[in-house]
């Protein structure tokens, strides 16, 4: 990564955190709350940029103009409406499986080796 990616990265992130700040205070709470959740569990792609965490401003940011709450665009269960969003994505919780699977797989072999 070179430093005109991060310098891009930055400004990228600076206009994301912007937008989040334009939004009604329900839909910032509510935000923040989806940004912390998808922080722990979510895809690995969001490390990768903003296009999650965009496109989701950019839903909340057409519900706030068509004057609906937050919980109207979400749903009451925000944790299902973020596992929707990520349902097909690769989370770090899936790579952290994957690599405990693959070091059991190895130990199992060896012990396998070792009794033949």
């Amino acid at each position: 990564m070179s430093i005109q990616d991060i310098i891009q990265g930055k400004k990228e992130w600076r206009a994301h955190v912007a937008r989040v700040k334009a939004l009604p205070q329900d839909y910032r709470i509510v935000y923040k709350e989806i940004q912390k959740y998808l922080f722990k569990v979510g895809p690995v792609e969001l490390s990768e940029g903003t296009g999650l965490l965009s496109g989701i401003v950019d839903l909340f940011e057409e519900g706030a103009a068509s004057g609906k709450g937050v919980l109207e665009v979400t749903g009451r269960d925000v944790a299902a409406f973020c596992d929707e969003l990520i349902k097909d994505s690769k989370t770090h919780a899936d790579l952290y499986q994957e690599t405990v699977d693959q070091k059991m797989n190895k130990a199992m072999k060896k012990v396998t080796d070792k009794l033949k």
